[in-house]
């Protein structure tokens, strides 16, 4: 059984790297929309901004000066939940378990960080702040391809992998909200540009296409960003990823009284695997996605009251 203190670094390592991504993208198509002075595109930038939670930033303010608005999602040191918090977040937690982790994933993740924490950076951002951004990314693709490459398969790689896809789980909960859900205050996405954008977002822009075509609708945008057992960023994809991993990490440690990871990480699966739009269509999209974002949330408690922050009397042996 692993340490708890490395268990925790890990896990957070995997929930930092995967939210500094997906808010990297999401910048990076806020610029690339605002490019075009249209109603379709000042939608995408507005769905950009309230799927980060940026509910305190004036949306036409940022819309006017957009490489303001995202230079502080990314570069703002003082922002908790800016990019480069996120990554210092990340490259804290692997600091204190470097000799868990290999050098080539160390070292990815550290030369990211030096980079977008040096003086240059920012003027780096200026400059050209998608090629900054896409870069961002292809970084951290690249150490989550170093961390699959060279760790040992085992439970430290588990808690990373269950922190990506907790968070990836999540984060496209909240994205499918404020473009169908509640959070959209009623606004239809039936533009093309705009549903292509979405898409993007969600990186299943090329996913979708293979499957659907060139017929882009919201029943199947929903379906597929929900339902699609093989795209990766599909709640059903990250449910199923999350049930594998804590019943292979449960499977090492007596069990505890209290709710079980495992168990509710089974029930979260099936919940997602047997459903489907209809259910969504007549309950009403945020219903279902709220309590996605709910069991993620007990299963994160539950990951902790079991592997993190249990009584030491319960794992001494008698």
């Amino acid at each position: 059984m692993m340490l708890a203190r490395v268990a925790d670094s890990l896990y957070w390592i995997g929930r930092y790297i995967e939210r500094a991504e997906h808010f990297c993208r999401l910048s990076e198509i806020m610029l690339s929309s605002v490019v075009d002075q249209t109603d379709s595109a000042r939608q995408a930038a507005l769905i950009v901004l309230r799927a980060m939670g940026e509910d305190d930033v004036d949306p036409e303010a940022a819309l006017r000066y957009p490489v303001g608005a995202v230079r502080d999602i990314a570069l703002d040191r003082e922002e908790p939940g800016s990019v480069l918090s996120s990554l210092a977040a990340a490259r804290e937690n692997a600091r204190q378990v470097r000799d868990q982790i290999t050098t080539e994933t160390w070292e990815r993740l550290n030369m990211l960080y030096l980079r977008i924490t040096s003086p240059q950076a920012e003027m780096a951002f200026l400059q050209n702040p998608t090629g900054f951004l896409q870069e961002v990314i292809a970084d951290l693709h690249l150490f989550k391809g170093a961390a699959d490459a060279t760790m040992s398969h085992g439970e430290g790689w588990r808690f990373l992998l269950l922190g990506v896809y907790l968070e990836r789980a999540q984060l496209i909960a909240r994205l499918l909200d404020v473009c169908f859900g509640d959070a959209a205050g009623g606004y239809v996405l039936n533009e093309h540009f705009a549903q292509l954008s979405v898409l993007r977002m969600a990186c299943a822009l090329e996913p979708y296409l293979r499957v659907y075509g060139a017929e882009i609708e919201q029943r199947h945008m929903i379906t597929f960003m929900l339902f699609d057992p093989d795209y990766p960023r599909s709640i059903r994809f990250c449910s199923a990823r999350i049930e594998e991993h804590l019943n292979a990490l449960a499977s090492s440690i007596a069990p505890l009284d209290g709710p079980k990871p495992d168990r509710l990480a089974g029930r979260l699966a099936a919940r997602v695997e047997f459903a489907d739009y209809d259910e969504i269509a007549e309950h009403g999209a945020s219903v279902y996605l709220a309590n996605v974002v709910a069991e993620c949330s007990r299963i994160h408690e539950a990951v902790y009251e079991t592997f993190v922050a249990y009584p030491l009397e319960e794992r001494l042996p008698a």
